[in-house]
């Protein structure tokens, strides 16, 4: 693909610079090392940066990082994070490929911890690295903040976490608001089916979106649901089973580059002409599809994120920022990414500490908390205080060309509408028809 130039080019200044900072560091005096180690505070960060997610997914992660990471150490972000530095200290980043698999994971966040010496990490778009390194950073009392990764299990397997964090919604949120979308859009739709990566992510998506169908759309009927393995690429074999089945909805919770060729294959062989495309992370697409989806269909962006972003002081800063940067429009895995820099920083503004804060100082001042961010106001309000609480949104992709592409028809459902309330096994919750759920 196209992409693969830039993210090589992108890698290459980001190591020339990590190498000139680590000839820089290692010629310096005692003295200069001894007060550098003082004035900075050093954030691990994790994000694809190659393999099939890097394109869509994890590079933009980065270059957001590297946006918003810059502009605090200048003190040029809006208020209330205009102060320099994360509590009056140099942010300084060590990033990390998040290619390569859950075990592979474990030992690099070891590695960010115990060698590379990092104050916190953030990171994790693959659900099956965040499982596994949830527990990890509980073992090595390491402030942690997952940015995207959005599987339901994490806080059902993680029970009572003192260090780890996720700053964006999960996989319960997009599905049940993805019902509600098509209930209010595609009310007499009859036949769903369905195509998702044959993992945690894929199956518990599946789960949450067929468990809510059937309490908000009982009539419609589940036709099909094909099981790719995630990287798999080619769906010609998948593409046929679903054609056959003539289904009118086809959901997906397929992300990054399988996303980007399942829609690019299932256009070119009819399927999206016949069916609408429900695409629960479609929005990382957005600006990348040039066409290839068809007008009408259904995008999420995992929350209020990129497109579907509100208009604050922090979002039209970043925004223009993002764009002037990197030449195009943030998408949701950059606005994520932003997020919880943000929560990071005001974590750290608010620990009371002199100098670095600790990780228990860091952990203490973002559980249960209330921050401001690029999507508005994050509630910390899940998870015993450490899961975001925030709307989810729909809408349909159009495209013009010669103008680009938009979203139409979006819809916002609150927070309170779409997750479990805290402590509510979130199957169970939609099984029992959302008792105590607050839809507008």
């Amino acid at each position: 693909m196209g992409h693969s130039t830039s993210t090589a080019g992108w890698r290459k200044t980001l190591l020339s610079t990590a190498t000139t900072v680590a000839i820089a560091t290692s010629g310096a005096m005692a003295f200069s090392q001894a007060a550098n180690a003082q004035e900075t505070f050093k954030v691990g960060l994790v994000t694809f940066l190659s393999g099939g997610a890097s394109g869509p997914f994890g590079v933009p992660a980065a270059q957001a990082a590297e946006t918003v990471i810059k502009a605090i150490n200048a003190g040029e972000l809006p208020a209330p994070y205009n102060t320099p530095g994360v509590n009056g200290l140099q942010l300084e980043s060590v990033v990390i490929d998040e290619a390569g698999g859950p075990t592979k994971q474990v030992e690099e966040y070891r590695n960010l911890v115990q060698r590379q010496n990092v104050n916190a990490v953030i990171g994790y778009i693959s659900s099956g690295d965040c499982l596994a390194v949830g527990p990890v950073a509980e073992e090595l009392k390491t402030f942690t903040i997952a940015f995207d990764c959005g599987t339901p299990r994490m806080f059902e397997e993680l029970k009572n976490p003192a260090y780890f964090f996720r700053t964006g919604l999960d996989a319960v949120a997009d599905n049940v608001g993805a019902v509600h979308y098509l209930k209010e859009m595609h009310g007499d739709a009859k036949r769903i089916a369905g195509i998702q990566q044959n993992y945690a992510w894929g199956q518990d998506s599946w789960l949450d979106f067929t468990l809510s169908l059937e309490q908000l759309m009982p009539e419609a009927e589940i036709v099909n649901n094909q099981t790719p393995q995630i990287f798999a690429g080619s769906y010609g074999t998948e593409i046929s089973a679903l054609q056959t089945r003539r289904p009118e909805i086809i959901h997906s919770s397929m992300w990054g580059g399988d996303m980007e060729s399942f829609v690019s294959q299932a256009n070119a062989r009819g399927l999206l002409g016949q069916a609408t495309a429900l695409l629960t992370t479609g929005e990382s697409g957005l600006h990348r599809f040039d066409g290839q989806a068809p007008n009408g269909t259904i995008l999420g962006g995992r929350g209020p994120f990129g497109a579907f972003m509100p208009e604050n002081d922090l979002s039209e800063w970043f925004n223009k920022a993002y764009e002037a940067e990197h030449g195009t429009k943030p998408s949701y895995p950059s606005s994520k990414m932003a997020q919880a820099i943000l929560a990071l920083k005001f974590a750290a503004d608010n620990s009371g500490a002199d100098g670095v804060p600790s990780s228990e100082q860091l952990a203490a001042s973002l559980k249960g908390a209330e921050f401001e961010s690029v999507s508005g106001t994050v509630r910390m309000a899940l998870a015993g205080g450490h899961q975001a609480l925030q709307d989810m949104l729909y809408g349909e992709y159009h495209y013009t060309p010669g103008q680009g592409a938009e979203l139409r028809n979006i819809r916002a459902y609150a927070g309170e509408c779409v997750s479990a309330p805290d402590g509510v096994n979130a199957q169970q919750w939609i099984k029992d028809g959302f008792p105590g759920a607050k839809c507008d």
